[in-house]
């Protein structure tokens, strides 16, 4: 009955279902599954909340008995956008103490997102993917900064053939533009043409960064083999690329390609940063190896790019993932903050000599971002390891309101992005 009741004030507060109708249908849902009882009980606390409603005009401050805003501002925003009081906290801290900004950050966690596709490059361009999605019936615009990403108001992604072709991905924008950013970043000295994505997950960065960069084989470490293999099934290789078997070691050296992963990877969803179904037709440059990050059987110094999109709390990401909100915690930070440190000192120590990483979160929490960073740094620098920190706002070209620079991070109430936060660093 209380499942059913929330339905009712869910509908009562946030949609146009009309009082009347809002009521009766939760009613009759009460009846349905816990039959006459507790009948007489929903309508009376339903229609005491219609009333409510409609005599505040669906004030939440007032129907939820917030505490005021002058008395305690954060209090007051975690209980009029639902989020938890360590959120709010974080947030405003990550905008400089703006609460102003903040409460439009939590907002924005409350809107429907949007769904962005990618058009990966060398299989089709954004243009290509924008007549594919319209002639598809679905209502699409091209996204507003990157330059390979649409964006959808509603439908079924997997209804594109580009999709399920692999030719194009379901992946935010906030996600393109990081990854954009590091295949823009000019090397010092010859190259490898050896780059790595650190953390590839479920492979949508490595399969972008992979099209941007053609010419270097990508080797993609993933400690999950079956997620990893869904990285070469959907990375089609347009160009010869040198061979890494300098820069790889061990037994982890010997992973196939696209063709004998075959039809391993799943049919498309509607993730942030999924990677599409079925193979792509062409030769992959990624090289899947499953090995821990912080521990990745490669040469120290053999890389020109590193990407480490690190684990988080995703609280960039909460307008998509509503739930995670009250799922994390706290006392969730500290542990991911220490890896955070190890992903990004393993990825240092891979890049070679005038090459850059690119440290990427999505997550605005400054002890999952800036604080990071600047901390493995300083500890760097302490063991003679020079690392100088880009500013990442030249490499983002036409995007606003990037801050004060070095670093980057992207709001959804600012961009339309998940909340990505990047960080460019070139070793001495």
């Amino acid at each position: 009955m209380r499942d059913a009741l929330r339905l009712g004030a869910y509908q009562l507060l946030h949609t146009r279902v009309p009082a009347r109708a809002a009521v009766d249908s939760t009613v009759d849902l009460v009846r349905r599954t816990s039959g006459e009882r507790p009948v007489r009980f929903a309508n009376a606390v339903l229609r005491r909340l219609a009333a409510r409603v409609e005599a505040t005009d669906g004030d939440l401050a007032v129907l939820l008995a917030a505490p005021g805003y002058d008395d305690d501002p954060v209090g007051h925003l975690a209980t009029v956008t639902a989020h938890p009081r360590w959120v709010v906290e974080t947030f405003a801290a990550a905008l400089g103490g703006d609460l102003a900004r903040t409460r439009a950050a939590l907002a924005a966690d409350d809107e429907r997102p949007s769904t962005h596709l990618v058009a990966r490059p060398g299989l089709i361009d954004r243009d290509g993917l924008l007549r594919a999605a319209r002639d598809a019936g679905l209502a699409a615009e091209p996204g507003p900064w990157s330059p390979y990403a649409v964006r959808l108001a509603g439908g079924d992604p997997g209804r594109l053939p580009a999709v399920l072709a692999g030719q194009a991905g379901v992946q935010d924008e906030g996600s393109q533009l990081v990854v954009a950013a590091l295949s823009r970043v000019a090397t010092v000295g010859a190259d490898t043409g050896v780059s790595v994505d650190l953390c590839a997950g479920p492979g949508g960065k490595t399969a972008l960064l992979a099209g941007l960069l053609p010419r270097t084989r990508l080797v993609a470490v993933e400690p999950r083999a079956t997620r990893a293999l869904l990285v070469a099934a959907a990375v089609a290789r347009p160009a010869p690329a040198p061979d890494p078997a300098d820069a790889v070691s061990g037994p982890a050296a010997a992973v196939g390609d696209a063709a004998a992963v075959g039809d391993a990877a799943g049919s498309p969803g509607a993730d942030a940063e999924g990677m599409a179904g079925g193979p792509v037709a062409g030769r992959s440059n990624v090289v899947v190896v499953r090995a821990d990050g912080r521990a990745a059987p490669l040469r120290p110094g053999s890389a020109d790019r590193v990407l480490a999109d690190v684990p988080c709390t995703g609280l960039g990401a909460l307008r998509r993932r509503p739930e995670a909100r009250w799922r994390r915690t706290p006392a969730q930070v500290a542990p991911l903050s220490h890896l955070q440190r190890q992903l990004l000192a393993a990825a240092v120590d891979l890049v070679r000599p005038g090459g850059v990483v690119g440290y990427v979160t999505c997550s605005p929490h400054p002890a999952e971002t800036v604080e990071v960073v600047t901390d493995v740094v300083t500890r760097l620098a302490a063991r003679g390891v020079g690392v100088s920190v880009l500013d990442a706002r030249e490499y983002l070209p036409g995007v606003p309101d990037l801050g004060d620079g070095p670093f980057v991070q992207l709001w959804p109430y600012r961009h339309g992005t998940d909340a990505m936060f990047l960080a460019l660093l070139r070793r001495s």
